[in-house]
C-alpha cells in the first residue's frame, strides 16, 4: 500500500507542477485556458471556475492544459485570447514553462533537502565502514561500524570507491581482508556474496557483495549555501540524464536500461521505505527526468510543439492542419511503442527479481 500511495503522491505532484507551468504562463500571456486536467479522460471529477474546467482523469499517465485555439482540429477565429494568435516566442514560452517548472521544482526540493539534511560528506582518503548488513559476509568476518578497510584481496584500499570496485570483481570467492579498529590491525578471509547486477548495456552479470555501507557525515549548510548546492545537484542530474539519452541514441547503452511506470512505482516504493528524505531526493530526480524527456522533439511532447514552432519561424507560416495531425499521429504511435517496450522491460525485471 505504501508503494501505491507514494507513487500517487510523487507522480501526481510532478504532473501537477508540470501542467501548472503551462497554465501560469498561458494566463500571463493572456491565453484562455479551457481545461486543466490531471490524468487523461474520462474525467472522474471536474469543476469549472471562471473560464477553466479543472479535472481529474481516470487514466493517471500524465495530464494536460487545453488552451483555446491550440488543437489543429479546431477552427481558429483569430481572437486575441487564442493560442495561435500569439507570437511564436510567446507560444514557445508557454510550451517551455512545463519542463522549466519541473527543473524549478527539483531545485526547490533539493534546496530544502540540503537545509534539512546538510551536505553529505564521505572521507575521500579512507574506506570507513558506516554500517554492516545483518547476516552478511562482513558481519561473519567481524567487521563493525567505524572500522577502516586498508586492503582486500592483497590490494591496498584508499577511498570507499576502491573497496566497492575490488569487492564487486571478487565474485563468490574467498579473499583476504585487512582492516584497522582503534589503531589495531585485524584480518580475516571473507567469501563474498554473489548478486545479480547489470552493465550499462543492460547485460546481466554477477558481482561480489561484502555487505557494508560507507560512513556518511552530514555537515550543516546555510540558507544560501543550500540554494547553491541544490542548483549544483539539479544541474548534475540534468547532465547525467543528458549523457544517458545521448548514449542511448548512439547505442552505447541498451534500451533495456529504460524503466517504465512499473519500475518507477517500485523504485518510489523502495525510497519511501527508506524514508521521506530519500523519497524527496528521488522525487527531485524524477522531476528533472520528466522535464528533460518532455523537450525531446517528438510530436505530442512539448519538444514536438517546439519543433513545430521552429519550423513556423523558419518558413514564416505554421504547418497545415493536415501536416500537424499526421505528425502527431506518428508521434503517438512511436510513444505507444516506447510504452510497450518499457513495460516489457519492467515485466522482465520483475520476473527476474
Amino acid at each position: 500500500m505504501i508503494t501505491v500511495l507514494s507513487a500517487i503522491f510523487v507522480l501526481g505532484a510532478l504532473i501537477f507542477f508540470h501542467e501548472l507551468g503551462h497554465f501560469l504562463m498561458a494566463k500571463w500571456a493572456g491565453i484562455q485556458v479551457d481545461r486543466f486536467s490531471l490524468g487523461f479522460p474520462p474525467s472522474i471529477l471536474s469543476k469549472r471556475f471562471g473560464e477553466t474546467e479543472y479535472c481529474i482523469g481516470l487514466i493517471p499517465l500524465g495530464g494536460y492544459v487545453k488552451m483555446a485555439g491550440e488543437n489543429p482540429d479546431e477552427t481558429a477565429t483569430g481572437a486575441p485570447h487564442e493560442f495561435m494568435s500569439k507570437p511564436v516566442r510567446v507560444r514557445a514560452m508557454v510550451i517551455l514553462a512545463g519542463p522549466v517548472m519541473n527543473l524549478l521544482l527539483a531545485w526547490l526540493i533539493l534546496w530544502g533537502w540540503f537545509l534539512v539534511n546538510g551536505q553529505v560528506v564521505i572521507d575521500p582518503r579512507r574506506a570507513i565502514i558506516g554500517s554492516v548488513v545483518s547476516g552478511s559476509p562482513a558481519e561473519a568476518a567481524g567487521l563493525q561500524a567505524g572500522d577502516v578497510v586498508t586492503s582486500i584481496d592483497n590490494i591496498a584500499i584508499g577511498p570507499y570507491s576502491d573497496l566497492s570496485r575490488v569487492v564487486s570483481k571478487a565474485v563468490g570467492k574467498p579473499i583476504p581482508l585487512v582492516w584497522e579498529r582503534n589503531g589495531q590491525t585485524m584480518s580475516a578471509t571473507v567469501t563474498t556474496k554473489v548478486e545479480d547486477s547489470y552493465t550499462d548495456r543492460g547485460e546481466k552479470i554477477k558481482i561480489g557483495v561484502l555487505g557494508v555501507y560507507s560512513k556518511v557525515e552530514h555537515q550543516p549548510v546555510g540558507f544560501f549555501e543550500g540554494a547553491g548546492l541544490g542548483m549544483v545537484e539539479t544541474l548534475g542530474i540534468v547532465k547525467k540524464i543528458g549523457v544517458f539519452l545521448w548514449e542511448l541514441i548512439t547505442l552505447r547503452v541498451s534500451a533495456k536500461m529504460i524503466g517504465g511506470p512499473v519500475f518507477i512505482t517500485q523504485a518510489v516504493g523502495q525510497m519511501a521505505q527508506i524514508g521521506f528524505s530519500a523519497l524527496l531526493f528521488f522525487m527531485a530526480f524524477l522531476s528533472v527526468n520528466l522535464g528533460i524527456v518532455n523537450i525531446i522533439p517528438i510530436p505530442v511532447l512539448d519538444g514536438g510543439h517546439l519543433l513545430f514552432l521552429a519550423i513556423e519561424k523558419i518558413k514564416g507560416s505554421p504547418l497545415t492542419i493536415n501536416q500537424r495531425m499526421i505528425a502527431q499521429q506518428v508521434g503517438m504511435v512511436f510513444l505507444l511503442l516506447v510504452i510497450v517496450m518499457v513495460t516489457y522491460n519492467d515485466i522482465v525485471r520483475f520476473i527476474s527479481g
